[in-house]
């Protein structure tokens, strides 16, 4: 399955359409198949770079090394659609916490990767920071004790709050929020995932509460949290107050 089944959510689109479309203060957001992509293996595996290759020759199983060159080559070719550059010449830099940016060319243009269960999530804007995060779902007997761990006080009651039936998707929905928070701006494990509060039921809208017990700081932050499909919990993080989503898969 090429795109996600939820047309009415996603448009099916091709870069080349859509890389023209986007503005200041909009985001978007592609679902792509690492197992079935949309371009042939051998044609995302010849983008790559040598340090790219030399990274797929080193998984063990073979499966881990096709979602990685189909990853990193959908990434490439998104990019090179939007940047307006052949996806082999795309050349990344990475900051202290390994987040990637464009070093070639020389862009606006800022973009985040998240990939899970045989899907890659790409969200790119320009000059706002984006992070993006997505999972598909599993079975987790310990979630509760882990969100003990791990999340805010408040997001610990909200989660005890829903039915036991909702607590796996409350779950998920609010790791994703917390994880595209932190990718957006680039903290890594610098910064604890306590340290900030999100909206945790799964069926409101997804919204960053505070920031370091700040609601005001939080306004700066725009959150979208969706489920694309049955399976999965995505979101995206942006740092502007007004931004407008586009969400993408392809033919």
């Amino acid at each position: 399955m090429r795109t996600p089944p939820s047309p009415d959510i996603w448009h099916r689109a091709l870069p080349a359409a859509a890389a023209g479309r986007l503005r200041p203060g909009e985001a978007h957001l592609w679902l792509l198949s690492l197992a079935d992509p949309p371009l042939p293996a051998q044609q995302l595996a010849g983008m790559l770079s040598g340090d790219e290759r030399d990274r797929a020759s080193r998984f063990h199983f073979e499966a881990d090394r096709r979602h990685f060159e189909a990853g990193r080559g959908l990434l490439r070719w998104v990019l090179g659609h939007y940047a307006g550059v052949d996806p082999a010449s795309v050349q990344f830099s990475y900051a202290p916490n390994g987040k990637p940016c464009l070093t070639h060319p020389e862009s606006a243009l800022q973009f985040n990767l998240s990939h899970s269960g045989g899907w890659a999530l790409i969200g790119l804007t320009l000059g706002q920071q984006i992070g993006v995060d997505l999972e598909v779902m599993r079975d987790l007997p310990e979630l509760l004790n882990i969100a003990r761990t791990n999340f805010a006080p408040a997001e610990v009651e909200a989660l005890l709050q829903l039915p036991p039936e909702l607590r796996q998707a409350g779950y998920f929905a609010c790791w994703t929020r917390k994880e595209a928070y932190i990718k957006a701006v680039g903290a890594g494990l610098s910064l604890r995932l306590d340290q900030f509060e999100v909206s945790v039921d799964p069926g409101q809208p997804a919204v960053l509460r505070a920031i370091g017990g700040s609601a005001v700081a939080a306004r700066d932050w725009t959150l979208l949290g969706l489920r694309p499909f049955d399976a999965a919990w995505m979101a995206a993080a942006v740092n502007g107050t007004a931004t407008r989503w586009h969400l993408y898969g392809t033919e």
